[in-house]
């Protein structure tokens, strides 16, 4: 569900997770002379932010989707992209000032091991810091679709159900990986849309949970589920107001 092209991720979620990575990287306290990895890069959204703060060469990301990487590469030449799950990361003890994992913990096979980790890989007093959206409270934005999937087909798992999407659970996980004075807030993102169209074409991509889940449908309950997503949702034009639990510990 993350094998896809670049420019579809960045439709689907790059529209919000740039919005994400600015406040993400003050609460990591991301400050020129450090050096920052970025873990599940995607397309390179946060990557960009630490390259603007500190420069290519101090910049590291990895993920495990190859079209992510090299999208990644050509994207921020100088930063050290590399293939990789947030589970195994490929450098040695201290290596960072910093760790972030924007969008990204919900995914990982393991959150407390990926995120136990991102600790390994950051200096000691050093910061590892994380975002999710809250797609339990109905607050992300996916929160629509999912809630229009339900009403059609009953209960199933999705989004909702996965590490760090309630309150809360970042913080639980950071603990759990051995991190202290963990601390939660939650960051927000805006998105403009002048058509209906526009906010449902990128669900039909196939990334991510929604996209994958899109993509088992005929077209005649994709069809039914595109009119009740409509049928949720403002008059065009419209904005999403989309929140996302953050959390951050220290090594």
């Amino acid at each position: 569900m993350f094998e896809v092209q670049a420019d579809a991720y960045d439709r689907y979620m790059g529209v919000y997770s740039a919005q994400l990575a600015a406040p993400l990287a003050d609460l990591a306290g991301v400050r020129p002379g450090q050096k920052v990895l970025d873990v599940g890069c995607g397309t390179g959204v946060l990557t960009a932010e630490l390259v603007a703060r500190l420069g290519a060469d101090a910049v590291a990301a990895v993920d495990p989707s190859e079209s992510f990487v090299e999208a990644t590469r050509k994207r921020h030449p100088g930063v050290d992209v590399q293939r990789s799950a947030a589970e195994e990361l490929p450098f040695p003890d201290a290596s960072f000032d910093a760790a972030l994992a924007q969008l990204v913990v919900h995914f990982m096979a393991d959150p407390v091991a990926g995120l136990r980790e991102m600790g390994r890989v950051t200096q000691r007093s050093g910061l590892v810091a994380t975002c999710v959206w809250d797609v339990a409270g109905g607050r992300s934005p996916m929160s629509t679709f999912w809630q229009a999937a339900h009403e059609l087909h009953g209960h199933f798992q999705e989004e909702s159900e996965l590490a760090g999407t309630r309150a809360g659970h970042l913080a639980e996980l950071l603990r759990a990986a051995g991190l202290h004075d963990v601390a939660e807030s939650e960051l927000a993102a805006s998105v403009a849309f002048a058509s209906f169209e526009e906010w449902w074409e990128p669900f039909t991509y196939g990334v991510g949970p929604a996209g994958a889940y899109a993509q088992t449908l005929d077209e005649e309950q994709r069809g039914k589920l595109r009119d009740r997503c409509r049928g949720l949702l403002p008059e065009p034009p419209f904005t999403v107001t989309a929140f996302a639990w953050a959390a951050r510990g220290t090594v």
